[in-house]
């Protein structure tokens, strides 16, 4: 039964399979890469290509985010009535030019994929009792402790590799998210690793390269493009809030960061003045 469902899914994604399985060979065959390499030649070539989506998607959830006050202001005015409520919603949406499900695309992309590269990998090494490798040389492609590539790692350090980077290049992105929704993101790692503890060790060539350029392109995304979030909110929140007379002096006619040295001379000025008018009342009297 289970064999029957991996056939029917290998076939309807055989375009797939059949055009990853074409770069996998070009990296081997052409540019004498090993195995190994090969998938992870082949992973960073894919991500680079859907780096654009990815950039897309963070600037979706950014909009999405920047719309949160108005979208609560709409829950609260509209809480009473849910089809008012969506209608509103979608409204704001549209005034905005925001689309909620723009931050998907990219993983809807990548399952494709993930599920291709997962059959090349069961073609070109075979699978154990069943089907025999198309690649010989790629049951003994790996490197270090998994030289087979079509078989689970046994020391199980390749899926906790897999936990590790993927939990590295989440954590950058969650200073972003709701503090509620943290330690949901934290967890996902691990519970996606348990579900591919059985996996080949190909694929997690394939995946932990993944979660490296991952690391990489939202260190970008979020330090230096559309993730970063804008510096003055950041300074207007930590400025220290000025001594009262200071803003007294800097709110006078004329003042700047020497207002009080100047409205120092001001009142000398006033004290002069004053003298001199009572000098000249005693000339007079006289």
């Amino acid at each position: 039964m289970i064999n029957a469902i991996a056939d029917f899914f290998q076939n309807l994604f055989s375009p797939v399979v059949n055009l990853l399985g074409y770069v996998l060979l070009f990296f081997h065959q052409n540019l004498g890469a090993p195995w190994w390499l090969s998938i992870a030649l082949l992973t960073v070539v894919v991500r680079t290509l859907l780096f654009p989506l990815t950039v897309k998607q963070v600037k979706s959830m950014r909009a999405v985010q920047d719309l949160k006050p108005d979208m609560d202001r709409v829950r609260a005015q509209y809480q009473n009535n849910p089809q008012k409520q969506r209608e509103e919603m979608a409204k704001l949406y549209q005034d905005r030019g925001v689309n909620p499900l723009g931050g998907c695309l990219p993983i809807l992309v990548q399952m494709p994929i993930f599920i291709g590269i997962f059959y090349v990998i069961r073609l070109f090494g075979g699978t154990p009792g069943r089907t025999e490798p198309r690649y010989e040389s790629f049951v003994d492609g790996g490197i270090l402790w998994f030289q087979d590539l079509s078989q689970r790692d046994p020391t199980y350090l390749l899926p906790i590799l897999s936990a590790i980077t993927m939990l590295a290049a989440t954590e950058i992105t969650l200073k972003n998210v709701d503090p509620q929704q943290r330690w949901l993101m934290r967890l996902l790692p691990v519970g996606f690793t348990v579900f591919l503890l059985s996996f080949p060790a190909g694929l997690f060539v394939y995946w932990i390269t993944s979660n490296l350029v991952t690391l990489v392109q939202n260190y970008v995304i979020y330090n230096h493009g559309p993730g970063r979030r804008p510096a003055t909110s950041d300074k207007s929140s930590s400025k220290p809030t000025a001594p009262t007379s200071s803003a007294t002096a800097y709110s006078k006619p004329g003042g700047d960061q020497n207002g009080q040295v100047q409205n120092g001379s001001s009142d000398d000025a006033t004290a002069r003045a004053a003298k001199v008018a009572k000098r000249k009342r005693r000339k007079k009297k006289k």
